[in-house]
Order: C-alpha cells, then sequence, then structure tokens
C-alpha cells in the first residue's frame, strides 16, 4: 500500500482497523471511565461522580445496543460489563432509580441488582 503524506498517520492507521475493533476499543473506553466516574477503579472515590457515570454508561447502552450485530464474539462481554456497571451504578446510587429507569436501561431493559 502506498503511504499518502497528506493523510495523518492517525487517518491512516484507523482505516486499517477493522470496524469491530473500533467499536469493542470504544465500549472499553467507556466501560474504563464510567468503573473509574463509580468510585470502582484504585483511585476509589477520589473521581466519583454518579453523574457522569450516567452519562457514560448510557453512552455505553447505546452503542452496545446499535452495534450488537457486528460485535460476534465481542457482543456478550460487552453485555456482561453493560450490565455490571447497571448494576454498580443502581448499588452506589443513595436514591436508586425504578426499575427501567437506571443510565441505559431505556436501550437494555431493566437491569435488577442480584440477590
Amino acid at each position: 500500500m502506498t503511504e499518502d503524506p497528506s493523510r495523518p498517520s492517525s487517518v491512516r492507521e484507523l482505516a486499517e482497523i477493522p470496524s469491530v475493533e473500533v467499536i469493542t476499543r470504544a465500549g472499553v473506553m467507556l466501560m474504563s471511565a464510567a468503573a473509574e466516574r463509580l468510585g470502582l477503579s484504585d483511585s476509589g472515590a477520589a473521581h466519583r461522580d454518579l453523574d457522569e457515570a450516567r452519562r457514560l454508561i448510557t453512552a455505553l447502552a447505546g452503542l452496545v445496543t446499535a452495534s450488537a450485530e457486528y460485535l460476534g464474539a465481542h457482543a456478550g462481554p460487552m453485555r456482561d460489563g453493560l450490565q455490571a456497571l447497571q448494576r454498580a451504578f443502581r448499588e452506589e446510587s443513595v436514591v436508586p432509580d425504578e426499575p427501567g429507569q437506571g443510565p441505559g436501561e431505556k436501550l437494555t431493559g431493566a437491569v435488577h441488582p442480584r440477590s
């Protein structure tokens, strides 16, 4: 393949990455950021912000829901990670949302805490 010097290297690199990998990377970034905002990382509550976590989890739910058919073997782990974050959000909330009203639940359906 001949490199076009007028195109930035980041564009050339993205053009070579399969879409499933781009989607999965975006999902992992959203999961990591949401976990950080939920206070689940090593830094604990230092970055805890449930409003921000809600936004990130909802964005992740949209990504996973919209791209599930393209994710193949990655779909299950992405859904599992999303549900774990949704449950963690519910557990961290002082006043939990009604079932179906939590972050991303309008896209994924109600997530109930584990019994």
